[in-house]
């Protein structure tokens, strides 16, 4: 089977204006690939803040115009940037059970969360391997205001985190495999070529409880991402239980 992991797609629309005056303007383009890399996954994790979009589904440059995304149209946003910018990349599709997102799904809602909800990562090619990138995630106020809440922890896994480091995960790019939410992963769907490709597979909240969500839930999830980036943390019923995932016994970030 052949694979193509620098073509521009539909929804990998990296030769949008807007996208091609992002790199210019930055002088990536002129960057050896390493910082090449590490500059576009900076922008994405701390310039596109963490915060969710009307759809998985969208084209890289509406997630620039929006300026904030979660996983997976941040996701999006990255390879876009990183494959106008040369490198390779592919997408890794998952779900993560939803105790992840407790604390930003409002708790009058939570319960008519899906159980699994559609997660995904970044695959680069660097040096000859494939490095899992997943760090840019949260942006470094939402983490760093979950540091400050829970101090003398080390697993966490709600509030849009699943780490086994909280104190010290492997986000920021030095060459290596980045984490933040991999502990909430309950199913691999594998890797594909592009996010078009898995979403023609894979798609969530559709019907009415997608509507609820694009017209109201999101907006309201929004408002907790914003109020615990200034460190108003939501508290919500079960206290450290609900904390951690039952997966993080098996599963743990790399710590260099």
């Amino acid at each position: 089977m052949s694979h193509d992991y620098l073509s521009q797609t539909p929804l990998l629309d990296y030769r949008a204006a807007t996208i091609q005056k992002l790199i210019a303007q930055r002088g990536w383009a002129e960057l050896a690939e390493g910082e090449r890399i590490g500059a576009a996954y900076e922008f994405v994790r701390n310039e596109v803040l963490f915060g969710y979009n009307s759809d998985d589904a969208l084209p890289a440059s509406k997630v620039l115009s929006d300026g904030y995304g979660q996983c997976n149209t941040k996701g999006t946003l990255l390879m876009a940037l990183l494959r106008a910018l040369g490198i390779p990349c592919r997408f890794h599709g998952f779900t993560i059970d939803k105790g992840l997102q407790r604390g930003v799904v409002p708790e009058l809602v939570y319960p008519l969360a899906p159980c699994n909800i559609i997660h995904s990562w970044v695959e680069v090619q660097h040096k000859g391997k494939w490095l899992d990138l997943e760090g840019f995630i949260l942006d470094q106020d939402v983490l760093g205001a979950l540091q400050a809440k829970f101090p003398e922890r080390t697993s966490l896994c709600a509030y849009g985190a699943g780490t086994d480091c909280l104190q010290r995960p492997n986000v920021e790019w030095a060459g290596r495999s980045t984490y933040i939410q991999k502990t909430g992963i309950n199913r691999d769907f594998g890797v594909f070529d592009s996010p078009d490709a898995f979403y023609a597979e894979h798609r969530q909240l559709t019907g009415l409880r997608g509507l609820a969500y694009r017209l109201i839930i999101r907006h309201w999830m929004n408002r907790r991402v914003t109020q615990i980036r200034t460190g108003r943390v939501p508290t919500f019923p079960g206290g450290d239980k609900n904390l951690v995932s039952a997966a993080s016994d098996s599963q743990t970030d790399e710590v260099a």
